[in-house]
């Protein structure tokens, strides 16, 4: 792939509460600072992150809003006085003494763009909080090698890497109930009503990222594939860790949608197991039962095991109706779907709070995070893609390009090229949108029909189509020449006449 320079701008604005300014500032307030580092990729890519910090005193409507009772109360009144620019972080410093944040929590993440964290003790203790509080809220090296995992050596990615799905201008959702024994069990599932409630809140605040498209099916007499093992101890079925992975092939093969699609699919399956099977549990790789009695697959999706419980009386006529637990099942679902994006929280120092997203599923700093991810991942699809185009076309010498597809490579590269001049400056939606247009056009250009015919259009094909319409015409032509020669030869071997 080709070469490429990354720089990713932060804006960052920290804002000291009265009590809180650490005295061994540099300058009095407010400053600019700006701090550089090198995130290390490979040989030709090189992606430098610049943080660019405004420090500043409060405002008398901020300093209001920090004196609130909880973070939470702060941070929702704090969200209301911020320029909410994706990417731009806002931290509010307060006092070590401030009862503002819980005991033993130094740092509390927002379900905005800020934090709130204590003032600590001075200013090199003020930027090693500030370095890690502005990483966890755009992005850090592992992220961003995550992003370009194709790129990346394997020793230097994280074990989550190629977990997540690669980035794409679209996703299509299935949410499939898998009944193989429907004349034991009549299973219901309000998947309309709980799609509505808890997946719709999450695509809502994702479709900045993508567009989604959400279908549900049920499948009967569709089974798993690989036989549960029988433990007497606990009466019940196993399925091993090392055993999930067949799990998923069978049951492929009777989704069906993944066929026809444009956009990578994701599946999210419901398994009522049949009643000779019943319980069903899943085991971690060490032999513990799964809580959740769920699994995921990367860049794929989920299975959830769902039991139904035995009726207490034998007598009790089959098919048993089963009302599913959609709330049990959608949690499980929305952990999985964040997981796949890439949005599961990394490890952080027990000091940090991070507020629950609620029922948007995600924050706001996450989205930017996702959106500084697939920013740098598609900057570098366009960049290998039009790399390929480009080799393509030296290889093949007698390819015509048509204007058409000129244009879209042009454009392509304009947009990529605006895409990274808008990362360097720190505007992150605009970078994303740039990104996303270059991804089309470079597509566009690369999969144009004018230029896959001629792919398959080697030169001794072309040697076989006309040779067979050429033949019978150069037969008598060959023959006539052979017979002019001759004839001339004999001219030449006969003595000219004198007179």
């Amino acid at each position: 792939a080709a070469s490429a320079q990354l720089q990713l701008a932060v804006p960052v604005v920290v804002v000291f509460a009265p009590g809180s300014v650490p005295g061994d500032l540099p300058g009095s307030l407010p400053f600019r600072d700006v701090q550089e580092m090198e995130i290390s990729v490979n040989l030709r890519t090189s992606i430098t992150s610049r943080y660019e910090t405004i420090y500043r005193s409060t405002t008398a409507q901020e300093e209001a809003a920090l004196g609130a009772a909880t973070a939470k109360e702060a941070d929702a009144a704090l969200h209301l006085l911020q320029d909410a620019m994706l990417g731009a972080l806002t931290m509010y410093v307060v006092p070590e003494t401030s009862s503002l944040l819980p005991q033993g929590i130094s740092v509390y993440v927002g379900k905005h763009r800020s934090a709130l964290m204590r003032a600590g003790a001075g200013l090199a203790a003020l930027r090693t909080r500030l370095r890690q509080l502005t990483q966890v809220m755009s992005f850090t090296a592992s992220s961003i090698a995550a992003a370009l995992s194709d790129r990346v050596p394997d020793s230097q990615l994280g074990p989550d890497a190629r977990r997540y799905l690669k980035s794409s201008l679209g996703y299509e959702i299935t949410f499939s109930l898998l009944n193989p024994d429907p004349k034991s069990h009549a299973v219901d599932w309000d998947i309309e009503d709980a799609v509505n409630r808890y997946v719709q809140p999450v695509l809502d605040k994702l479709s900045l990222v993508a567009n989604f498209s959400v279908d549900s099916q049920i499948l009967y007499y569709a089974v798993l594939g690989v036989t549960p093992r029988f433990d007497k101890e606990s009466s019940s079925f196993l399925l091993s860790a090392h055993s999930l992975p067949h799990v998923i092939n069978p049951v492929e093969a009777r989704l069906g949608s993944s066929a026809a699609s444009l956009y990578p699919v994701l599946n999210f399956l419901l398994y009522v197991p049949e009643r000779s099977h019943s319980p069903l549990y899943i085991q971690d790789k060490d032999g513990a039962p799964v809580s959740t009695n769920a699994f995921h697959s990367p860049r794929w999706g989920g299975i959830m095991v769902y039991n139904v419980e035995d009726p207490a009386s034998p007598q009790t006529s089959l098919p048993l109706h089963v009302d599913v637990d959609m709330v049990r099942v959608m949690e499980v679902f929305l952990a999985q779907l964040r997981l796949l994006f890439g949005l599961s929280r990394e490890e952080l120092p027990p000091e940090f709070l991070l507020e629950s997203p609620g029922n948007e599923g995600l924050a706001d700093w996450e989205l930017d995070r996702l959106l500084w991810a697939h920013t740098v991942e598609n900057i570098a699809t366009v960049s290998t893609t039009l790399t390929s185009l480009a080799q393509l076309l030296d290889k093949i010498g007698n390819i015509v390009i048509k204007d058409d597809v000129a244009s879209e490579v042009y454009r392509a590269v304009a947009a990529a090229q605006s895409a990274m001049a808008k990362l360097a400056t720190g505007h992150l939606h605009s970078a994303f949108q740039a990104s996303k247009e270059a991804v089309t056009s470079s597509e566009r250009a690369f999969f144009d029909p004018s230029l896959l015919h001629l792919l398959y259009f080697p030169d001794d094909q072309k040697f076989a189509i006309y040779i067979p319409l050429f033949l019978p015409m150069a037969v008598p032509i060959l023959l006539s020449l052979a017979k002019i020669v001759r004839e001339a030869r004999q001219r030449k071997k006969e003595p000219t006449k004198m007179d």
